[in-house]
């Protein structure tokens, strides 16, 4: 992508999303469907206009048929993603396969296809996740990688296996059956799944930073014998920000990539160039759903009345919560970093703190976007808009969100920073030339 910084007058009326009317947005393809009900239609039309006349289009064709659709009449990629104004296709020079497994808005997508990859395959449970991304790539995900007959639908042959799934823990039935009684019940057994049956030569996985401290580090323990001891899998490891790609934000993730020979590999460092919200905010924006609630705003001008010194903490009322709560026994203070963030913690410093709250300002970064938080800004007194998340996380000014703006800061916040896979999809890609060349 590395696409220009947008000038910030060119920012000023925010692109306005598409809202979702009464059905949703890959309904379009009943045109090519009729009246005809099937499980997974939509993925499997949509897999099949985009893939069509490649090597993998072949089982989604053979489906399609044997429920009544001719796809002699079926267009072509190019033709459908210019009647639907796909703003993301694949290259035309197409160099490797993928499949997007937990694909959510297509983050990995978007990195891989940047270095000639075409996805034949993808998955995501989520109904607005699944409309987003049919809006950005043309293509409805399939859904639950969990059941049987939706594994049984990826091409038998791909080159990298692509997910960021969730961390879970693992339970042990005490069978000592390798990965399927260690990893049962949880989705990176699906990924296991997946790799003993089709053996792909390249693996690229992301999690949270806490993976690795997760059950005291068993659970990152487990994932590594089993990639390496019983999938005989060179697996390569790495905690990066995004804070080192350019972009405004503290996310910490963990990236794994691996290959089933042994092979030397050196992630990204990254820019180093640190960049702030100012980058990425539309100062005009008077949106007043985005303002702060008033006890919010109140609470941030108590802070800097009474901070005498800029490293100053302060205590604000507990009178308001219950003498039994931690706020209640121990107070709310908050405080202001060299940095510019102002905090919100319960407890003093010689008791416990507990971070309550965390406002960033325009001239640092975000906190990391979750969920269930949005980030917040004291000096200009309210959270970032949806366009400024997609900035945020780096997605392209013409990525579009079809889904209410709840549905989307949820995406977002459950999505990756496209720049960091992007910067270690071409280091792999490397790999991927030179394994094909020596075929």
């Amino acid at each position: 992508m590395n696409e220009k910084p947008v000038p910030k007058n060119a920012r000023l009326n925010e692109q306005k999303v598409t809202r979702k009317k009464s059905k949703v947005n890959y309904a379009v393809l009943d045109e090519y469907l009729g009246e005809k009900t099937f499980d997974e239609k939509y993925a499997l039309l949509s897999h099949y206009i985009q893939l069509q006349c490649s090597a993998s289009d072949e089982k989604y064709r053979k489906i399609l048929e044997q429920n009544g659709i001719d796809v002699k009449n079926l267009p072509s990629a190019k033709d459908f993603n210019s009647k639907f104004d796909v703003p993301f296709c694949a290259s035309e020079s197409l160099s490797f396969t993928f499949i997007d497994l937990f694909a959510g808005i297509g983050g990995f997508r978007l990195a891989m296809q940047s270095c000639g990859g075409q996805c034949v395959f993808s998955s995501e449970w989520d109904d607005a996740a699944k409309q987003t991304y049919f809006e950005n790539y043309g293509e409805v995900p399939f859904g639950d990688i969990t059941k049987t007959e939706i594994k049984d639908l990826i091409p038998k042959k791909f080159d990298v296996l692509c997910a960021g799934f969730p961390c879970q823990p693992f339970s042990y039935s005490g069978q000592k059956k390798g990965f399927e009684d260690k990893t049962r019940g949880t989705l990176f057994f699906e990924i296991c799944e997946i790799l003993k049956v089709h053996r792909p030569k390249f693996i690229f996985l992301e999690n949270v930073k806490g993976l690795i401290s997760h059950k005291n580090g068993e659970t990152i323990a487990t994932i590594r014998t089993i990639l390496k001891d019983e999938l005989g899998y060179d697996i390569h490891e790495v905690i990066l920000s995004s804070l080192d790609f350019e972009l405004p934000q503290k996310r910490e993730r963990w990236y794994c990539v691996g290959f089933l020979s042994k092979t030397d590999f050196v992630f990204p460092a990254g820019t180093k160039i640190h960049k702030n919200l100012r980058d990425i905010i539309d100062l005009d924006n008077q949106d007043e759903s985005l303002k702060l609630p008033k006890f919010e705003l109140d609470r941030i001008a108590y802070h800097f009345e009474m901070a005498k010194n800029k490293t100053d903490r302060v205590k604000h009322d507990n009178s308001k919560y219950k003498p039994n709560t931690k706020k209640g026994k121990y107070g709310v203070y908050s405080f202001q970093k060299s940095d510019g963030s102002l905090r919100f913690h319960v407890g003093d410093v010689a008791k416990t703190q507990i971070q309550e709250a965390f406002y960033s300002c325009l001239d640092t970064y975000a906190s990391t976007i979750i969920a269930n938080r949005t980030p917040k800004l004291w000096d200009i007194g309210r959270k970032l808009s949806v366009r400024e998340s997609l900035r945020l996380q780096g997605f392209p000014e013409k990525f579009r969100i079809p889904v209410s703006d709840n549905q989307a800061y949820k995406q977002l916040g459950n999505s990756v920073s496209v720049p960091v896979l992007e910067a270690i999809s071409k280091k792999l890609f490397e790999k991927i030339k030179m394994e094909k060349l020596n075929v």
